[in-house]
């Protein structure tokens, strides 16, 4: 007999509610939760494919371990034994830096990405982490540092209430949206229209969203922060910036002014093949615009300039008075963030506070660059360098821990690390899959299937366009013989840091401690001055990590302060709304969410500054051929999914788009097999003639390349496709955030012909 149980999607940032068909511990059907408070209903060919993700036979069910060479079924015990002993012995004779940690993006999807990490690495106590952030969005926390004082105070569009989006280097429409969560972006894009307003969507593709925006602007690749600097520079020389009640809360607005000073409409518009009266039409609608925002993804941020481009982003928003105003750009408040403190200076932003130990690339928010992996496995440096207190590490990464990590795919020149991770002393993949990257572990810790486990978006509603709360049980029982994430991380946690077999709840229990010490200490907290154990003892939820959800709850903006607040947010009381609790529109917040040490915005940081003079270099650089740009799928995110025939096959296909222009000028005709080099290698793909991109670009989509053995994804082989991040060598990075440039990469294209 069927029943309907519910469940957050945890397949992308939208986060949508769905509603489950289970037929004994089988997920027969997903639809759309109607009485979802944040998504109504909305679902995408994902969410709709759940059952189908759930269930792939593919995914691990048992723990492997390696033996005689080999990777076979194991126990959780042996498992674990065979991590205690190995990446402690690892760490004991090289020292805590040589154990690496890679997180993958589905990390910040689960309950146990959001609450474990943070443990495992200060048990490690390694400067050697990397995450997917660096190919892809750490612009955006690097300019979010510098500006406000906060990598994580992202401020979002509020697309709901906005009469004039402008979106750079952006997709929603195929993406579901990012670093802007929001169920059903394309409807509320379509609301937008529908109420009069104005969409404009600058990319090099036409894509689904340039499809439908008033104004589409097909940019160079790699241009973005020209044009951005172009429009500030519009909106100076037009006497068109207006602060409004932001201009108390802003310093460097003139230093601003004189730093945009080269980059006038006409100097830029070679380099972006943007007509000048075109950049000036921008400048001049968004300043007139009666609430206006700017958002830029991730082809702003994957390109030379994106930190830049990040930061003239919000340098936008802010000179049109749009930041932090209904209509414009503001901070959601999410029910798990920390106790609000009162507004004032904080202890800002820093970036380089060490760097790695080969190229001596500097760390942002505490990660060193993805790129950098395989470099830092396979070369060793000398003694100097080894000496050097602000490098990651003096001795080469020997360890590696990967959780829900597939950088073989996902990180440039794969077949370097791919030969790298071969020559470690020890690995350890959390992963359901055996995939590219986790093919080389020592062990692999399988986590059981996202329907047998909890969700609350820990992440997502920190970048949320409305505030709200939703948390879903496991909607079906743990399969005997699975363990749950949560403790999967938390032994991990135990094994590594010399407590291997202690008992699991150890871990949350420590953290709820030091979590409660903090806060009666802090003057701030609404429990100032009580007593820790007995606040412990109110704490409710069935384990450890539920606890924890109600201790943030307790404590967090709408939280009941443990009884201070008596209408106030519980994990009791959110279990009593299944479908979540709406808390309200976003709301202006400045300036309690600014850590700058000045406590206002910081329109000019001093890296920033220091960085525009290559930005003027660029006004001069030509593209000599082709260059390359990724794409994204509604049916795929990274990796992911290919494994699932139902979201693969169609239009979802690793096809290399060209321009017809460019087709007949090199001889390639539809189909036809193309050799494509970068400066990492080559690969062969079949071209898809498409006006859809601009001429002088082409695009191959990210996340494929199932084609390497010893992995165990069985439909993603059948259709492999290539990798195209194998074009790249690594050597290319934006300098401030370490973020790889995978966006206007100068290519050669060579027509493959039969023998």
């Amino acid at each position: 007999m069927s029943r309907t149980a519910l469940r957050i999607c945890p397949l992308c940032e939208a986060t949508c509610g769905l509603a489950l068909t289970i037929d004994g511990t089988e997920v027969t059907a997903a639809r759309g939760d109607r009485d979802d408070v944040f998504s109504h209903g909305f679902i995408c060919p994902k969410g709709a494919s759940f059952g189908a993700v759930d269930s792939d036979p593919d995914r691990l069910r048992t723990p492997l371990v390696r033996r005689d060479g080999e990777l076979r079924e194991a126990t959780w015990e042996e498992a674990f034994d065979a991590v205690a002993a190995g990446v402690r012995t690892v760490a004991e004779r090289h020292g805590p830096h040589s154990v690496g940690v890679v997180l993958g993006n589905p990390n910040v999807h689960t309950v146990a990405g959001a609450l474990y990490p943070p443990v495992l690495l200060a048990a490690l106590g390694t400067r050697s982490l990397f995450t997917a952030s660096t190919v892809d969005q750490m612009p955006k926390h690097v300019s979010s540092g510098l500006l406000f004082g906060d990598a994580n105070a992202i401020p979002v569009p509020d697309l709901d209430h906005t009469d004039h989006l402008l979106l750079i280097g952006a997709n929603p429409l195929e993406s579901n949206g990012s670093l802007c969560t929001a169920p059903d972006f394309p409807g509320r894009l379509k609301a937008l229209r529908a109420r009069g307003g104005t969409l404009t969507v600058v990319d090099p593709r036409r894509t689904r969203t340039a499809k439908l925006a008033d104004r589409h602007v097909a940019i160079r690749p790699g241009t973005d922060a020209l044009l951005l600097a172009a429009m500030v520079h519009v909106l100076y020389e037009e006497d068109l910036a207006d602060l409004g009640d932001l201009a108390p809360h802003v310093t460097g607005v003139e230093e601003v002014r004189d730093a945009v000073r080269d980059f006038t409409p006409e100097a830029v518009a070679a380099a972006c093949d943007v007509d000048a009266g075109v950049t000036r039409a921008l400048a001049r609608e968004l300043a007139a615009a009666r609430t206006g925002a700017v958002y830029g993804r991730i082809g702003s941020c994957t390109v030379p300039h994106g930190t830049l481009a990040s930061w003239l982003v919000d340098v936008l928003n802010i000179l049109t008075g749009n930041l932090d105003r209904p209509g414009g750009a503001l901070f959601p408040q999410a029910a798990t963030d920390r106790t609000p403190r009162p507004a004032g200076p904080g202890r800002g932003f820093a970036l380089g506070r060490w760097r790695s130990r080969v190229s001596g690339h500097p760390e942002a928010k505490g990660e060193l660059p993805l790129s950098a992996l395989a470099e830092e496995i396979d070369t060793a440096t000398d003694a100097d360098a080894d000496a050097d207190a602000d490098t990651a590490a003096g001795e080469p990464v020997r360890a590696l821990i990967t959780i829900a990590a597939n950088p073989v795919l996902s990180a440039p020149d794969g077949d370097r690390l791919d030969k790298a991770l071969d020559s470690l002393d020890f690995m350890v993949s959390v992963d359901p899959y055996l995939n590219e990257t986790s093919r080389h572990a020592d062990v692999v810790l399988p986590p059981p299937p996202p329907a047998q486990s909890p969700h609350h978006d820990f992440a997502f509603n920190t970048l949320a366009v409305r505030n709200q709360v939703r948390y879903t049980r496991p909607a079906v029982p743990l399969e005997p013989g699975r363990m749950a994430e949560t403790e999967i991380l938390a032994r991990l946690t135990l094994a590594v840091s010399g407590r291997h077999g202690a008992d699991p709840a150890a871990v949350d229990a420590m953290v709820i401690e030091q979590t409660l010490g903090k806060s009666v200490r802090d003057p701030h907290s609404p429990v100032h001055g009580r007593d820790p154990g007995d606040l412990t003892a109110r704490l409710t939820g069935e384990n450890g990590p539920e606890r924890r959800l109600d201790l943030m709850l307790r404590l967090g903006p709408y939280g009941d302060g443990f009884g201070a607040r008596p209408d106030g947010l519980t994990l009791e009381r959110l279990l009593a709304h299944p479908h979540g609790i709406d808390l309200g529109p976003l709301r202006p917040r400045l300036p309690q969410p600014l850590k700058t040490r000045s406590g206002k915005v910081e329109l000019l940081p001093e890296p920033i500054a220091g960085d525009l003079p290559r930005l003027r270099h660029a006004l001069a650089e030509r593209p000599a051929g082709l260059v390359l740009v990724g794409r994204r799928h509604l049916r795929s995110n990274n990796s992911w999914m290919h494994n699932i025939p139902a979201l693969t096959g169609g239009s979802n296909r690793c096809t290399l788009h060209l321009h017809p222009d460019d087709a007949g000028r090199l001889g390639v005709r539809g189909a036809q097999p193309v050799r494509v080099q970068g400066p990492g290698g080559e690969v062969t793909v079949p071209a898809e003639v498409t006006d859809t991109v601009r001429p002088g670009v082409v695009s191959l989509p990210h996340g494929w390349g199932h084609d390497r053995p010893g992995t165990r994804q069985t439909h993603a082989a059948t259709e492999p496709g290539v990798n195209v991040n194998q074009l790249l060598d690594g050597s290319l990075l934006d300098p401030l955030s370490g973020n790889a440039v995978l966006n206007g990469v100068p290519v050669k294209l060579t027509p493959v012909t039969a023998l």
